[in-house]
């Protein structure tokens, strides 16, 4: 009974420091290296295929903070139909959650100028374990096999997007099943919406682009989170500066380079929530693209 109450403890505390930023400070990498993680219609969205890899970790390094990887690969399969792939794995104290989902898109044209009408479907597998090998105490106790025991999750994400040159106007639906039937079991933090804006300037000189870009996110039992930002490139979009506010008090602030126009790596800080600011003091990010038989 001991070992259960501690590793109920444990269990809530690692849910407190890993699942709870994850839902309110989700990969940097979302707002403008890979939107494809926030919004299943934005796989296979423009020519070639995309390989995206992200690692985040606590910056104090404390035992049994979360480490969060990503993983996405997306591109075009016919003309219209794009299809992706995305992992994801959390892991806090005892807690391994690992998410892994197969996505299907379709982009409509509308006109001349190339508009087009995205949208997105992902089936998601959603897996959570105790790690034994962070068990301080009875590794055969029963309650941590009949955790390890509990049946996995299948949930669906589908969302939307509207592309028309410089404008990108995006929703989706993180949780599809627990949104009609009420029954939240964390597959995607408890995400309840997303929706986004961004337009693109092109200009001639050092700077070369600038994308401001506003958010609007639904969390199950959380305040709603407006993000607001701007991404700025230099140099023919050799390099980029971006940063990110969010309404829970808290700033995502990155930079980048592109090499060659095939590899983009992009170093992040997330500054968490205010809430829980001095309990884990920020996270750092580290995110790697390579686009492949994209047309320039």
């Amino acid at each position: 009974m001991l070992l259960l109450a501690a590793g109920s403890i444990s269990q809530a505390a690692a849910q407190s420091l890993g699942e709870a930023p994850a839902l309110l400070q989700p990969s940097g990498t979302q707002w403008y290296q890979n939107q494809y993680l926030a919004n299943p219609a934005m796989a296979g969205v423009d020519s070639g295929m995309h390989i995206n890899a992200a690692y985040r970790r606590l910056w104090n390094g404390m035992e049994g903070a979360p480490k969060t990887a990503f993983f996405t690969a997306d591109g075009v399969v016919t003309g219209r139909v794009g299809a992706g792939i995305n992992v994801f794995n959390d892991q806090a104290g005892l807690i391994n959650r690992t998410r892994v989902g197969l996505t299907y898109a379709y982009h409509l044209p509308l006109g001349a100028r190339g508009q087009r009408l995205h949208f997105g479907l992902s089936f998601v597998f959603n897996v959570h374990r105790l790690n034994y090998e962070h068990v301080d105490g009875d590794v055969t106790d029963p309650s941590l096999a009949a955790f390890n025991r509990r049946d996995d999750y299948f949930e669906a994400e589908y969302g939307m997007a509207y592309t028309d040159g410089p404008w990108t106007l995006q929703a989706a639906i993180p949780n599809v099943r627990a949104l009609f039937t009420g029954e939240d079991r964390g597959v995607n933090g408890g995400g309840v919406f997303f929706t986004a804006a961004s337009y693109r300037f092109t200009l001639p000189g050092a700077i070369s682009r600038i994308e401001p870009k506003v958010g609007y996110r639904g969390v199950r039992g959380y305040d709603n989170i407006l993000d607001a930002g701007v991404q700025i490139s230099f140099l023919n979009n050799v390099a980029s500066v971006m940063g990110m506010y969010h309404s829970s008090q808290s700033v995502t602030a990155g930079l980048g380079f592109n090499i060659m126009k095939t590899v983009q790596i992009q170093a992040l800080y997330n500054a968490q929530t205010g809430g829980i600011q001095n309990n884990i003091d920020g996270a750092f990010e580290v995110g790697a693209t390579i686009d492949l038989f994209r047309r320039r």
